[in-house]
């Protein structure tokens, strides 16, 4: 009995301790979990502030490219507007180009009408000239031949009287004297009537001529009438073009902005895309503790270039920043659980694919800052808690700013 109560005793002794230890395990589990969980919210809460970012810097680009779509179409509209207005004014032009060129062949003729009229006052006025010496001359002839008869009177009497043969060639004398006062007389009345006719077509030319001037006058203010509209209409087409030339330059360079929009737009739509498939990532992540990680020989050795190719200019605190983001992905069941497969995994750091790291580390180029930032990262260390990437900052890019690169 006492045996079977001794061995009761200890089976429930066991099973005590029993359930306490699974009591200790299901308390680690659970702290284990909620470590996880913690891990985990982190990047899943950065990763969702990221893409709410990304997609609120694209809807302002997206409000900028309609914006500046308005501006094109506003421009586009002003140009057409400009472009017909400025054909409107060289029709106008032409049709006063037209008008001015009649106006100034016009002028032309009248100026020829008035040098033909000049010619005919000139001869005219010669032959004027010539009618007063001819009748000037008659009239000194005649004039002469009446002082003659006049003075010679008693003279010619007697020698008509005692000259003729008979009283017939008396009269014959007589009409002879007569008749040639009469030629006399009837030759200045002829030179006088040239004279006045000459005196008259005189008169006419002169005022014909003093009509074309005034004609010429008025058709000269007409001419400069259409030379000044000419002048102004040319300045109006020369400032349209001018402000077409400045609308196609402003439409040019607003089109500009639109493809850098639009080039802004697709980057940030990659960075959207690349974003939320680190997202996924890292919502299907679970994390494992630095103590489970069994490090391989070379492992420091190859951190520790990494970092110098990466980080090598940077201050030390993003020197192990670097080696954490290498950890972290270690720890992280979505990348390869050895740092040399996380180093090694395909398009993920540069200096693996341009040969940097290679040459890094056939010559051991890391420093001793670089060596113990690898140290650091090893045992746990991060500057940047449980960023998976890095890169150089770009617009939009929200993460720990350390040096020149940003951690996400």
């Amino acid at each position: 009995m006492k045996g079977i109560f001794q061995s009761n005793a200890d089976r429930q002794q066991q099973t005590g301790l029993r359930c306490k230890e699974n009591m200790k395990k299901r308390r680690g589990i659970a702290a284990v979990m909620a470590a996880v969980l913690l891990v985990c919210a982190f990047p899943l809460t950065a990763y969702a502030d990221k893409i709410s970012d990304l997609e609120k810097e694209i809807n302002e680009r997206k409000e900028e490219k309609e914006q500046t779509e308005s501006e094109i179409k506003s421009r586009k509209n002003e140009l057409a507007g400009l472009n017909e207005e400025a054909e409107g004014l060289k029709g106008q032009l032409n049709s006063l180009n037209s008008e001015l060129t009649a106006v100034s062949n016009n002028l032309a003729e009248l100026e020829e009408k008035i040098a033909d009229k000049n010619a005919e006052i000139e001869t005219t006025e010669k032959e004027l000239e010539d009618a007063w010496e001819k009748e000037g001359i008659q009239y000194e002839a005649m004039k002469k031949r009446i002082q003659f008869m006049y003075e010679k009177r008693d003279y010619i009497m007697m020698e008509m009287l005692f000259g003729s043969a008979n009283f017939a060639e008396l009269l014959n004398r007589q009409d002879y004297i007569e008749k040639l006062s009469e030629y006399d007389r009837k030759q200045l009345d002829e030179f006088i009537a040239i004279r006045e006719e000459i005196e008259e077509k005189e008169a006419q030319l002169v005022q014909e001529k003093e009509d074309l001037d005034e004609l010429k006058v008025s058709v000269e203010a007409e001419q400069s009438r259409f030379q000044g509209l000419v002048g102004q209409v040319s300045g109006e087409i020369n400032s349209t073009q001018q402000e077409m030339a400045q609308t196609e330059a402003e439409m040019l360079q607003y089109e500009k902005e639109l493809a850098e929009q639009k080039s802004d737009i697709a980057r940030l739509q990659e960075e959207l895309a690349e974003e939320r498939r680190l997202s996924q990532l890292a919502a299907q992540s679970a994390w494992r503790n630095i103590s489970d990680i069994s490090f391989a020989e070379g492992d420091r050795y190859l951190l520790a270039n990494l970092i110098y190719c990466e980080a090598g200019n940077q201050p030390y605190e993003g020197q192990v920043a670097v080696g954490a983001v290498v950890m972290n992905r270690v720890m992280s069941s979505v990348f390869p659980d050895t740092v040399v497969g996380v180093i090694y995994q395909n398009k993920q750091f540069s200096p693996v694919a341009s040969g940097r790291l290679a040459l890094a580390l056939a010559e051991n180029r890391a420093t001793d800052a670089c060596y113990r930032a690898a140290d650091a990262a090893m045992t746990g260390t991060t500057t940047v808690g449980n960023c998976l990437f890095f890169r150089t900052p770009i617009e939009g890019l929200t993460g720990t700013r350390i040096g020149g690169h940003i951690f996400y």
